[in-house]
């Protein structure tokens, strides 16, 4: 589906997209995970075009959204002394000119040149003193196509977020819009060490505010004596359930970890996958999820590790957890942990064990409690997060994503959107992979550890075959 709404805009035009300076507990956390070098945060939407834009259109294009979005303008300030949380300011020496890239493809590069770029794009380290986003125009594709690469740290916001903010950029139509709004460049209010204390305060109370809040949450069942007992136990429970890996062990082929990046992709047709999941009683994304653990124990037979009908394997999936007095952007999601049933091979069987497990993962009553456990951890020394965010996502062999996309036409300076794919970060886990839907097509793209895929075509091969068979099922519906 499309996301839903587009951000309202101020009135000067700007998206009312991103706009607190605070970083959220989780935001923090990921940004201080990063000590690691294999924890870093990068993403890459890989949008391909089906003509090359003119370069100085895109270039204003590019301006203009940074005005319109002044998140695109600013960076990560660490706080005096190094002391409490990071936040977001405007960046004064903000250069346009350093964010934009342009290049063509080597001849005969084609689309396989194209993602080895993408690749070496994401394995390349953001330079935290500037705004975290590049955007790198490739020309050359076959057929007089173009790319563009647009790479991001996930502490701007996560899928749902940056679902929104293209809804409000991309353009509708081919030919330049002339009556868009024309807000001048955001510019910042001076604040000194002053100012800094007292962000940090309001800070801080927030996070106290925030904490007070779930256990006044967890008080209120006092009301109610009989119950009171009871419900803290399930939510105690329930948070330790949540804040816990999976009890499934990884799957042994897939046991090596690396700093290395490889990125493949698949295109579904959406009312395939629509049909699939709905032939069972199941959702697209129960589809989705189904057709990658085929896709997972294709990959371990093949390589030497068949898996018995009852394997499970550790698999986490991002789920929103967006509330309405969140504003559009940032970062609003809590990982659901599953033990996912790799083993199954029949698909329907797959895809109804998957949308069990997910219900009871989705009703976990302290789902929202990742928040507030991160705002804690973010106070950490970066070392000591690192490691504990390490070992938190270490033991995922997969993270997976459903991303709501565009279903209508877009447009980047007069070039047709073709296709878009979403390459997640890889936090240490052998496989990230998201979905987008665009138009009528869910597009794969799959970010895979080069230690732990050691045939990286045959897992393409396994990919297709996966989700072939999970597309069968709506076929014979």
């Amino acid at each position: 589906m499309s996301p839903d709404p587009t951000p309202p805009r101020s009135d000067d035009g700007r998206l009312l997209w991103s706009r607190s300076e605070e970083l959220t507990g989780f935001e923090a956390l990921m940004w201080r995970v990063e000590a690691d070098p294999r924890m870093r945060s990068t993403v890459v939407l890989v949008e391909t075009l089906d003509r090359e834009p003119d370069w100085e259109r895109f270039v204003a294009a590019t301006d203009w959204a940074s005005r319109v979005v002044p998140r695109f303008r600013e960076r990560i300030v660490t706080p005096f002394l190094g002391a409490g949380t990071p936040h977001w300011a405007l960046d004064p020496d903000f250069d346009l000119h350093y964010h934009l890239r342009h290049l063509a493809l080597p001849d005969g590069a084609g689309t396989p040149g194209l993602f080895t770029l993408a690749e070496q794009l994401a394995m390349t380290p953001l330079d935290p003193s500037r705004p975290l986003w590049e955007a790198t125009l490739v020309g050359g594709l076959p057929d007089g196509g173009a790319a563009l690469l647009f790479k991001l740290s996930h502490v701007l916001s996560d899928g749902m977020g940056l679902a929104q903010l293209l809804a409000g950029l991309h353009s509708r139509t081919r030919e330049p819009m002339t009556d868009k709004p024309q807000p001048p460049p955001p510019e910042a209010a001076p604040r000194g060490l002053p100012g800094e204390v007292a962000r940090q305060v309001r800070s801080d109370i927030g996070l106290v505010g925030g904490a007070a809040r779930s256990l006044l949450g967890v008080a209120a069942t006092l009301v109610r004596p009989d119950h009171a007992v009871r419900d803290a136990a399930a939510y105690l429970v329930s948070a330790a359930r949540v804040l816990s890996p999976p009890p499934a062990p990884p799957l042994p082929v897939l046991a090596h970890r690396s700093p290395s990046w490889r990125f493949r992709t698949l295109d579904v047709p959406f009312a395939d996958l629509r049909a699939a999941g709905k032939s069972v009683g199941g959702s697209v994304n129960d589809a989705y999820v189904a057709g990658l653990l085929g896709a997972f124990r294709r990959y371990s037979e093949r390589r030497g590790e068949p898996l018995p009908p009852d394997r499970l394997m550790p698999v986490t999936l991002p789920v929103s957890i967006r509330r309405e007095e969140h504003e559009p952007g940032g970062n609003h999601f809590a990982p659901a942990r599953l033990s996912a049933p790799v083993g199954i091979v029949d698909p329907a069987a797959r895809v109804i064990d998957v949308r069990r497990r997910m219900k009871v993962a989705l009703g976990e009553p302290a789902l929202e409690s990742v928040e507030i456990v991160s705002a804690w951890l973010a106070r950490l020394p970066g070392a000591v997060v690192a490691n504990l965010g390490g070992g938190a996502t270490r033991s995922n062999d997969l993270q997976a994503s459903n991303i709501p996309g565009l279903r209508e036409d877009a447009y980047l300076a007069g070039a047709r959107i073709l296709r878009s794919y979403p390459f997640a970060p890889l936090p240490g886990c052998a496989a990230m992979i998201a979905m987008v839907t665009h138009g009528d097509t869910c597009c794969v793209a799959a970010n895979l550890d080069a230690a732990s895929f050691t045939d990286l075509a045959g897992f393409e091969q396994d990919l297709a075959d996966g989700f072939a068979e999970v597309l069968a099922l709506g076929a014979g519906a």
